[in-house]
């Protein structure tokens, strides 16, 4: 937090199915799973491009998650279908040692494209919305601090959760 490469818009991808991009995502799935994470977008390891990846089938961090497609999406675009909103929990690999109180969309559309520019069409809710919605954020320059409604609901995972082990998302 506080590295100007996360509070920039991302660029859109171009060009699908180059080695550059394949590159870029076997580095943004390495750094995923090293860290036990759901969702990673492109600026959060310095690459100004509007790429995010997420899933989750199942992980001890997130043991009442339900299961989330492995998923690649390009250039997303997230369209809330209800102005319904609910808040939960949520940490950051940017953001390390913290939670926050966010508030996001139960029900969202979101498009975009895989990786070789095969067109991706989704309405999700729940932890699959939020995951969404928290990695295309990304894509803003948006990190989740800046949505919590309430900051006495945020502060170090530590201190909120004594006793627990809380990861990072």
């Amino acid at each position: 937090m506080g590295d100007a490469r996360l509070l920039r818009c991302a660029n859109e991808v171009n060009t699908f199915n180059t080695p550059e991009l394949h590159a870029l995502l076997a580095d943004m799935h390495d750094t995923m799973q090293a860290m036990d994470g759901v969702g990673l977008a492109a600026p959060q390891i310095g690459v100004n491009q509007r790429v995010v990846i997420f899933g989750v089938q199942h992980n001890p961090r997130y043991p009442d998650a339900e299961p989330v497609p492995q998923t690649v999406l390009l250039n997303p675009v997230i369209t809330p279908l209800s102005s319904d909103t609910e808040e939960d929990w949520e940490g950051c690999l940017s953001v390390p040692g913290m939670r926050g109180l966010v508030p996001r969309f139960k029900i969202i559309r979101y498009q975009g494209c895989d990786e070789y520019g095969a067109l991706i069409d989704r309405t999700v809710s729940g932890f699959h919305a939020r995951v969404v919605q928290h990695e295309c954020d990304h894509l803003d320059g948006i990190l989740y601090p800046m949505r919590i409604r309430d900051l006495r609901q945020f502060g170090f995972s530590d201190v909120l959760f004594p006793g627990q082990n809380v990861m990072d998302e």
